[in-house]
């Protein structure tokens, strides 16, 4: 097993919230750092007018409303910053995405720019097959280095064999910051006298709380597989420390999924389960459709990230808040899935390689940090000085969220990075968890079946 590292200080929100400043964090103890492309002085884009039209062809997932018009609104704008350059967007549902982007990449004609996901089993597989453009020159170009930290640069790099996960090339840059927690409504909470809690076990009484007045606890929906991750993982992060969730997904230092914590927190998924604490039908209803019921007010707490946020500010009456799952006690530092977004990355053989990371660099600029804020989406890089947030609104929850993750070294993982073919286990097996077919012990080890074979392999 290769002995390697990421760095964990993120210093992503800067003059975000005066009374909020992320501190630096030290690293943890690691055998080697990743490592991530150095940062120079940012030089200005330089903007010239092309010799004839160019299409610039870019792929992506933010295909929800409020979302979907902030890139609109960045791509009009990138245009008229470049007379000639007509940006051609196409938007899939990020499975659509994930499952045809490799195959558009190995076409001539494919996509110029296209987001693609974190993880082994999506930007691995790509730089395995050596169909992304490294980054890094342009890191140094445009000064990349001073708008994300280098943890944020390793989740998004890779060797360019594609083998090793957190050090290597920079191969994609992502424009918003997310963090996984707790969504309520602030009505129902403020008629039933109930408050944000402040330990796990405060948590877990609120769900009782909640389900004994005929109010469904958690609004859930497993269709697609992956909210059911978050679900899980979300209470892992409550039993886990940040070292473990670190190794775990960067495959180092010789982790196990069949642990204690991880059979515990399997086992807290069906308590809830039997408890009736979610939505009733959830394993047939999509993510989609269960953020709906939630906005609508069929539920007083939804688990999943922040990017949620901006949905639930528009076209509603209803007034919703976030918090972060709690700690075993309240003085234990804060962990919580988080990270960036899904990044953009540059197809190798794009003809226009300049031009695409111009909007790369527009995509992560200050103007793009303003719109995201203005749609209630916490941006990965940093908001223009004049900015300011406002307090006590759903953005600021989200903010102050990040800000606390931030100060306590605790970003912590998506797990369905750790292996190429993991997604696919876990989901399977989680499927079989929140059905009551298979016990806690049965899930760790058959998980932990696709964890320890990719170990292997990495020897």
């Amino acid at each position: 097993m290769r002995k390697t590292y990421a760095l964990f200080s993120f210093v992503l929100i800067l003059a975000l919230l005066a009374a909020c400043q992320p501190a630096a964090t030290p690293p943890l103890a690691a055998t080697k750092a990743p490592s991530a492309p150095e940062a120079t002085k940012a030089v200005e884009p330089t903007v010239e007018t092309p010799a004839s039209k160019t299409t610039l062809v870019v792929w992506d997932q933010f295909y929800r409303g409020v979302e979907s018009e902030v890139i609109d609104q960045l791509n009009q704008e990138f245009e008229e910053a470049h007379p000639g350059v007509t940006v051609e967007r196409v938007s899939k549902v990020q499975e659509d995405l994930a499952t045809t982007v490799k195959l558009a990449l190995s076409q001539a004609d494919g996509p110029d720019v296209a987001q693609v996901n974190q993880g082994r089993s999506d930007m691995g597989a790509l730089v395995q097959a050596d169909l992304l453009l490294s980054l890094n020159d342009y890191a140094s170009k445009y000064g990349w280095g001073k708008r994300f930290s280098s943890s944020v640069s390793s989740r998004n790099s890779f060797t360019a064999d594609g083998k090793f996960f957190g050090e290597g090339n920079l191969y994609g840059v992502s424009p918003t910051a997310e963090v996984v927690g707790v969504y309520y409504n602030k009505g129902i909470f403020k008629e039933n006298g109930w408050e944000i809690p402040a330990t796990f076990a405060d948590f877990e009484q609120l769900l009782a709380n909640i389900k004994a007045k005929g109010i469904t606890p958690i609004v859930f929906g497993d269709l697609d597989g992956w909210p059911g991750i978050h679900e899980f993982s979300s209470v892992q992060h409550v039993l886990v420390d940040s070292e473990y969730i670190n190794d775990f997904t960067y495959a180092v230092n010789n982790v196990s999924f069949d642990t204690e914590a991880n059979r515990e927190a399997a086992g807290i998924m069906q308590e809830w389960v039997e408890q009736g604490y979610f939505t009733d039908g959830f394993m047939g209803i999509g993510y989609d459709d269960s953020a709906q019921l939630f906005k609508a007010g069929d539920g007083a707490l939804m688990i999943t990230g922040s990017w949620l946020s901006g949905e639930l500010t528009t076209d509603t009456d209803l007034e919703f808040g976030f918090f972060l799952m709690p700690q075993q006690t309240a003085d234990k530092p804060q962990l919580a899935i988080g990270g960036v977004g899904i990044p953009y990355s540059i197809r190798k053989t794009t003809q226009n390689p300049d031009l695409a990371a111009e909007y790369l660099d527009w995509m992560v600029s200050e103007r793009a940090a303003q719109l995201w804020a203005e749609a209630s989406f916490v941006p990965a890089m940093p908001l223009p000085a004049t900015f300011s947030v406002k307090e006590g609104s759903l953005f600021a929850d989200t903010v102050k969220a990040w800000d606390k993750i931030n100060k306590d070294n605790g970003v912590g993982h998506y797990i369905d990075w750790a292996t190429p073919t993991f997604y696919d286990t876990i989901n399977a097996e989680l499927q079989k968890l929140f059905g009551l077919e298979i016990d806690p012990a049965a899930f760790a080890k058959n998980v932990e079946k696709d964890y320890g074979a990719f170990l292997a392999s990495q020897k």
